[in-house]
């Protein structure tokens, strides 16, 4: 997979591609990146890249003129490297803004099947709109907040997405995690077998998988029912849980009194 960023700041982006799990990534060759500073493309000297908005009102927008051409010449390497490889071209412009749909695991998952996706890394008070229109496939929100930097918000989907593709984690590490099923991971616990003076569950120490299945289902559904109890209303629309599942809620239900 191939991520290109487009950003006033490649600074803050580099340093997540260049370290940790990203970074293995990389080197493997499972992960591709491409940073683009989009002031490379801004025409007088002082490299501008923005301008008061039409209309009046406060801050400043990024210019049109300047992103378009990075956009070019993005696409342009994106249909260079897809004709080397004998397949048709195929990107996915992303545009991040605290106005755009909610990003959801799901549209990660999505995100993960393409080859190659474009980020448009907002500043000051966004971008034209003209360029929204013609470029972007997806307006996506990290959040119901406003944030200042637009690749940090970038990062952050990049993050969610990157390790959903093939090779880059262990398929097992994935299946029980938050979200993957409509509910929310169960508490982990490692040595020492107590730490101040409190004790890692008995059942995670016994050895029987069954019992260990059956308790981290459990917690799964206790603490979403507390923190998330929308998803558990969410999985029974879609059909997600089982009969052991709807049981252990009647349980939890009982336990607790709610």
């Amino acid at each position: 997979m191939n991520f290109h960023v487009l950003t006033l700041f490649p600074e803050i982006p580099r340093a997540f591609f260049e370290n940790s799990i990203m970074a293995k990534a990389v080197e493997k060759g499972i992960i591709a990146y491409d940073l683009v500073n989009i002031r490379d493309f801004a025409f007088d000297k002082h490299k501008t890249c923005d301008d008061n908005p039409y209309g009046g009102g406060a801050g400043m927008l990024m210019l049109p003129e300047p992103l378009s051409l990075a956009l070019k010449s993005v696409c342009r390497k994106i249909n260079a490297e897809a004709k080397e490889r004998g397949v048709k071209p195929k990107k996915r412009v992303i545009y991040v803004t605290p106005s755009g749909k909610p990003f959801t695991q799901k549209l990660a998952q999505d995100l993960s099947q393409e080859s190659d996706l474009v980020f448009i890394c907002g500043r000051y008070e966004g971008i034209d709109q003209r360029i929204i229109d013609s470029w972007v496939d997806d307006e996506i929100s990290i959040g119901d907040y406003v944030m200042s930097s637009g690749e940090l918000a970038a990062t952050v989907i990049i993050d969610a997405v990157y390790r959903l593709v093939d090779g880059v984690i262990s398929s097992e590490s994935l299946e029980e995690e938050s979200y993957t099923d409509g509910l929310l991971e169960y508490p982990q616990y490692t040595h020492p077998e107590v730490f101040d003076g409190m004790k890692v569950p008995e059942v995670l120490l016994s050895g029987h998988h069954e019992n260990i299945r059956k308790w981290r289902l459990k917690m799964r559904l206790r603490k979403t029912l507390r923190v998330r109890p929308d998803l558990v209303a969410k999985a029974r629309e879609q059909g997600l849980l089982s009969k052991e599942a709807e049981k252990m809620i009647e349980e939890i239900t009982n336990e607790t009194g709610d």
